[in-house]
């Protein structure tokens, strides 16, 4: 049985749409105009600056041989060089902040002062010393107000200084896990997934100046190397114009690069951990004042890749290998230009539960990625900077199922999929007086190819007849429901009967689909950064087309206020945002294969179906920050986003074929809050947390609907938690042998689990999904071997889960949830163990879950199936720098 998408039928009639967007046109086309000629005098940036200069003594003469330092205290980013023969010196590949700028030379006095690196275009100063009247040493620190940040958009900014040394459980999604464990209000999720601030996943990434959108966790792509990473800017509040498609939140990410090293600088490691693990990467920089080259490369062989539907992992094997290079070319002063190349491949066993394993089922997957994306940008003046960017991107799936199809119970499944993004992005910057002013332009385009075989290897799945006691009958031979009467049976009320052809247990065929098509989207943007004394005003628009599957045009204001009390070292902000929400792309084309043509008519009949429309968004931000004294800062944002067709996953049938369907409206509130601690003494650490209420409405409005009944009313959806948080600790000690120690503690209250509503459904679970949440009556607990059948002891539960109870379910007051957890990670090292000048030789030693503890991330979730936790596991790492 074969099924070919045809864009004439398949996807119906976008007429309506089509009508309103003429509408939106001529708005759009004046917002257009408008920016067009802020273009012709302005235009934005990257995500890293350039601090440069000359210093002098107080005659003019300049000073050669002086020590120049810029720091932050709260990320951790510190970096020294020393002036030239000519007195000059230049820092590039600067993260846009806050930095506390210190000049040193012998004979002559400490000179400091505050830098703000808001933009790309290089920052010139000319530092004046004073000849010392003294001999006593001055202190360089920052004072509290440099703590702060007068941004009207919340986020956090996060330096490889601290990154390296938290403790992490993989590194095949190691980036995933640094937003995880560093931005407030994301929810943790297996596999490398998070959930920001109450979506799925509407996250957007912004490597070097590319913009990414798709899912980056292990089981869809996979990531660049946190080796290669050199900071992050993590927002997650107000996105400014220039970000748009999925914005919840933005990762604005720095790679590390060669240009300015001339000498050569890299690492070799190897490690050895649990499971079998076996790792190494290497890294290695060098560069001139012209030249440049960064490249990473890495591997990781395991026997736990993936977290797995056990405790123990079963079935669960893999690898991965990746390449990272930057190559970067300065011809001019006023031009450079650099290259990103990223490949990567990795396959691995999907994990079984013990019921997979005893039938022999044997899935595996292999994902291969590639990303090339050059870029220039062009010097006009000290204050006029224009950056221009292109990317191809490509993400390639195979699923491949067991040898034999009959083990994979209750379907069998095989995919193959691709998703090639490419696109370019335009943008100027222009700098003038109180005004930071930022413009662009931005096209793509991704190339969808999907395709998928399905078939039913259980024939209690979709049975035609049903015997008198209501059981399936298993005959292979009756296909037709008609005939159940003749047969002494009654027809199957819920058969699906276009899945018989598939059914492989009644002589069926595979199901074969395939599907291919694209999406364009553009966006025209424009903002202006204002400062007026402790005011700064963020000021923008945005202007987008999605033209896919559906069509839509958005034009989309931005407004963030941030004002900063100077007696009190307070900033207070706020924000309005209004965005365009896409569909996820992946297995986009299934999920809206719709008409006379679709899955929902011929196939999952009497499913229903829609295609996938985007959606739109309003968000309102209200937060401040706070110094207390030198050495703490609190940063507190509150959020409420209201959606008009919310974006979530399901799956098809019990595979791992996950697709985007869409709900009525969402309603998103809640807060997050992020404390840290710059270092003194040695000790610094972080603590970020956050609460959200995920409510979303019923009924589908897009995609596939399984359900002909759709329930009405309000639910909390499977990414919705109470609270989070994540604490981390570092410590460093032995200075001649750069030790340092790190610890983690991570609590999650528990996702929505809306498959055991109560204590009556638990009892219908199998053996292994009993074991799986740790379900016990009385002093009873089900193993394997021995389900819980019923249960009268008003002692009942399960360790795993919180079941509500009897009668007090709820969808919105009181949904099922996983039982809460506490994570414990702890890491140690030291960075020159042999206390040598230039060849260091360093050692790690990481453990994660310290405790051992044995939980859930989902439990039958409808994006995810069942996930542990990763058990006790160790990792110990030796490596060679120069």
């Amino acid at each position: 049985m074969s099924i070919s998408g045809r864009r004439s039928s398949a996807f119906g009639s976008t007429k309506g749409i089509r009508i309103s967007g003429k509408i939106s046109r001529f708005v759009l086309a004046v917002m257009f105009a408008f920016a067009a000629c802020v273009l012709v005098e302005a235009q934005s940036l990257g995500a890293a600056g350039t601090i440069q200069g000359k210093i002098a003594d107080s005659t003019g003469a300049v000073i050669p041989g002086a020590t120049v330092e810029i720091k932050n205290p709260v990320t951790g980013f510190d970096r020294t060089t020393t002036t030239d023969s000519s007195g000059l010196f230049v820092f590039r590949n600067v993260p846009e902040n806050s930095y506390h700028l210190a000049v040193t030379a012998k004979g002559f006095e400490v000179a400091q002062q505050d830098v703000d690196v808001r933009t790309a275009v290089p920052i010139d100063l000319t530092i004046a010393l004073k000849v010392a009247t003294s001999s006593e040493a001055v202190e360089v620190h920052a004072a509290a107000g440099d703590l702060l940040e007068n941004d009207p958009s919340a986020h956090t900014d996060v330096d490889s200084a601290i990154t390296a040394k938290i403790p992490l459980e993989s590194t095949q999604s190691a980036l995933s896990q640094i937003i995880t464990y560093s931005s407030p209000g994301v929810v943790a999720d297996s596999n490398g997934f998070f959930h920001p601030l109450g979506d799925h996943a509407q996250t957007s990434f912004s490597i070097d100046n590319q913009p990414i959108s798709d899912q980056q966790s292990r089981v869809y792509s996979n990531q660049i190397p946190a080796e290669a990473i050199q900071s992050m800017e993590l927002i997650t509040g107000i996105p400014p114009a220039e970000y748009g498609d999925k914005t919840s939140l933005v990762a604005i990410v720095n790679t590390k690069s060669g240009l300015g090293q001339t000498q050569p600088m890299g690492r070799v490691s190897t490690s050895y951990g649990s499971f079998g693990s076996v790792g190494s990467t290497i890294d290695f920089g060098l560069g001139s004042a012209k030249y440049g080259n960064y490249f990473s490369a890495g591997g990781l062989r395991t026997g736990r890749f993936l977290d797995p539907p056990e405790f123990e992992a079963i079935h669960d094997k893999g690898n991965s290998e990746s390449f990272f290079d930057r190559a970067d070319y300065q011809p001019s002063k006023s031009d450079s230009l650099h290259l990103d190349l990223f490949l990567a491949r990795s396959w691995f066993q999907a994990p079984n539960t013990f019921d997979q394993a005893a039938a022999g089922q044997d899935q595996r997957q292999q994902t291969k990625t590639f990303n090339i994306a050059p870029g220039w940008t062009h010097l006009f003046s000290s204050a006029t900077l224009l950056t221009a960017s292109a990317f191809v991107r490509q993400d390639r799936v195979q699923y491949y199922p067991s040898a034999d199809l009959f083990s994979d119970q209750p379907e069998t499944v095989g995919q193959g999929r691709r998703l090639t993004n490419t696109g370019f992005r335009i943008d100027l910057s222009h700098v003038k007086g109180r005004h930071n002013i930022k413009a662009g332009f931005q096209y793509s385009h991704d190339s969808l190819s999907e395709n998928f075989r399905f078939g039913i290897t259980d024939p209690t799945v979709n049975p035609v007849c049903l015997d008198n006691s209501g059981n399936p009958v298993l005959d292979p031979t009756i296909t037709d429901p008609a005939t159940c009467a003749s047969h002494g049976f009654t027809p199957n009320p819920d058969l699906k009967p276009g899945l018989v052809p598939c059914d492989l247990t009644r002589n069926g065929t595979l199901l074969s689909f395939k599907d291919s098509g694209g999406i364009d989207q553009q966006a025209l943007y424009a903002q202006d950064t204002i400062s007026l004394g402790g005011l700064t005003a963020n000021l923008g628009v945005r202007g987008d087309h999605y033209s896919g599957l559906t069509e839509k045009y958005m034009v989309e204001p931005r407004v963030g206020l941030s004002y900063r009390i100077g007696q009190s070292n307070t900033v207070l902000r706020t924000g309005y945002a209004r965005t365009l929400e896409t569909p996820y792309n992946e297995n986009l084309l299934l999920s809206s294969a719709v008409g006379a043509g679709g899955l929902a008519a011929n196939v999952f009949s009497p499913t229903t179906a829609a295609p996938l429309t985007s959606g739109r968004r309003n968000q309102f931000n209200a937060g401040f920050q706070q110094a207390l004294g030198r050495y703490l800062v609190v940063d507190a944002d509150y959020f409420w986003k209201y959606t008009h067709n919310a974006f979530d996953f399901n799956t098809l049938g019990d595979t791992p074929i996950a697709f985007p369907i869409a709900w009525r409206k969402s309603k998103l509130d809640g807060f997050s809050v992020r404390v840290s601690l710059p270092e003194i003494h040695g000790f610094r650490g972080y603590t970020v947390m956050g609460h959200t209420r995920a409510r979303y409405f019923n009924p589908e409005v897009g995609g596939l609907f399984f359900d002909t009944n759709p329930p009405t009313g309000v639910f909390r959806i499977d990414h919705d938690q109470a609270f989070q948080q994540t604490t981390n600790l570092q410590y460093r000690f032995l200075k001649r042998r750069d030790g340092w120690a790190a610890f983690t503690w991570r609590y999650d209250s528990g996702l929505v689990n809306g498959s055991v509503t109560d204590y009556a459904t638990a009892l219908t679970l199998t053996a292994d999904q009993q074991a799986a949440i740790g379900l016990f009556c009385g002093n009873v607990f089900a193993t394997l071997s021995s389900p819980i059948s019923s249960c009268s002891d008003p002692h009942r539960g399960a360790l795993r889960v919180r079941i509500p109870a009897d009668g007090t379910e709820n969808d919105d007051r009181n949904p099922p949830r996983i039982a809460p957890r506490h994570l414990f990670d702890l890491g140690m090292g030291f960075d020159n163990l042999l206390r040598t000048d230039r060849h260091k030789l360093t050692a790690k030693f990481t453990v994660v879950n310290l405790a051992n503890k044995e939980a859930l991330y989902n439990f039958l979730s409808t994006f995810s199936g069942t996930h542990f936790v990763t058990p006790r596991s160790y990792t110990a790492e030796l490596g060679f720098t120069f």
